[in-house]
């Protein structure tokens, strides 16, 4: 395994390592470790850090649904435009092209079942190259981003 991906891997286990714990279990220099997530950083490799929040222990309770879209593609519009529009709604928090019966999973979140309805609804069924929309509530989670 490269000193790239040992540093991936363990901003993967937990990005809060110190730059020194990562030298450590890498036996890479600090100066080392600091230069290859920078580099990283601005290869766009590393596009961000965030925390995995249990929602299920935050008040208000947030609602998350996995959305199922279908497409109509043209000749002026791909798979690339759709998901650059749909990609700019905050509710939109992760959206995937996908195989299979449908074209693309779109993870959505909102303070309310109605709410995410609205959205799905009236921001999103309206594109005109979507021509299905299929919503599933997320009821529990046992396990997300690998924890």
């Amino acid at each position: 395994m490269s000193s790239r991906e040992e540093i991936l891997a363990l901003l993967r286990e937990n990005a809060r390592y110190t730059v020194e714990d990562m030298a450590r279990q890498t036996d890479l220099d600090e100066s080392e470790v600091e230069e290859t997530i920078e580099q990283l950083e601005s290869e766009g490799v590393v596009r961000g850090y965030q925390a995995v929040v249990d929602w299920d222990k935050v008040e208000p309770e947030r609602v998350r649904a996995n959305v199922e879209l279908n497409v109509t593609l043209d000749r002026e519009t791909g798979y690339d435009d759709i998901a650059e529009r749909l990609a700019k709604f905050p509710e939109v928090q992760g959206l995937r092209l996908m195989s299979g019966d449908f074209d693309f999973a779109m993870e959505v979140e909102g303070e309310s079942m109605s709410q995410v309805s609205r959205f799905i609804s009236e921001k999103v069924a309206p594109v005109p190259e979507i021509t299905q929309t299929v919503t599933h509530y997320v009821m529990d989670t046992y396990k997300e981003r690998g924890v």
